[in-house]
């Protein structure tokens, strides 16, 4: 299946580019095809630790977004194609003209491409704000994901009882949960600016993960894509 998947929370420090970062692993470990693109004009975190896979693309350009769509055309007309798009903090205004203008979802499926949009939720009232916000832009046009991150809180309540989750419910949203990586081990990864994979097989240098570090992380990729198995990508 094709599919073109929007990574956003609009909120900075949600945990996006890792839910991009994990997502663009997954691809590569199920041998998936994947495009990506990151929208982060300040850290190019996307592009920075998956950057045979990842280009940048400005969001006040329509001709550079428009390399998103573009993506399928080079790959039979899209056919198994699967594209991530990094959404930076601040950039759902533009993105949604440039969707409106361009009429996406419905070129997207004439050529038979699946549009989710994914919410990336920490455990804050903006990210409540900020699902309503979405909906609202959207309504019915693409597929919803609504990720709590587990790294950036545990106390869901407030996300999980609002209005804002009920009506992503009522458009068939599906609701997931990344689980906490440690800390420690996040930012070793982040100071190698290596992918997944490469930190756990390519240790180098004062930031090499240990022996039972690396297992914590291979169980937490285990589990984040046994969440990404149970729905359709």
């Amino acid at each position: 299946m094709s599919s073109l998947n929007f990574i956003g929370g609009e909120k900075g420090g949600v945990g996006k580019s890792v839910v991009a970062r994990v997502l663009a692993q997954y691809f590569i470990d199920k041998k998936l095809p994947f495009t990506g693109f990151d929208t982060d004009r300040s850290h190019t975190t996307f592009t920075r630790f998956y950057q045979d896979f990842a280009s940048p693309v400005i969001v006040d350009s329509y001709e550079s977004l428009d390399a998103i769509a573009g993506a399928f055309e080079d790959v039979q007309d899209g056919a198994g194609q699967r594209v991530i798009v990094d959404l930076a903090a601040q950039t759902a205004a533009p993105v949604a003209r440039w969707i409106g203008d361009s009429d996406l979802f419905g070129v997207m499926a004439e050529m038979g491409v699946t549009v989710n949009f994914w919410h990336i939720a920490d455990a804050g009232k903006d990210s409540v704000d900020l699902l309503g916000r979405l909906l609202e832009t959207y309504g019915a046009g693409p597929n919803y994901f609504v990720l709590k991150n587990q790294g950036r809180g545990t106390d869901f309540s407030q996300l999980e009882q609002s209005a804002a989750m009920e009506k992503a419910l009522q458009l068939g949203a599906r609701v997931l949960t990344l689980g906490q990586l440690q800390e420690a081990s996040m930012r070793k990864i982040d100071r190698q600016n290596a992918s997944f994979w490469a930190a756990l097989n390519r240790p180098t240098g004062t930031d090499t993960l240990g022996l039972l570090e690396r297992q914590r992380v291979k169980n937490w990729l285990k589990k984040t894509y046994e969440t990404f198995d149970s729905v359709t990508l």
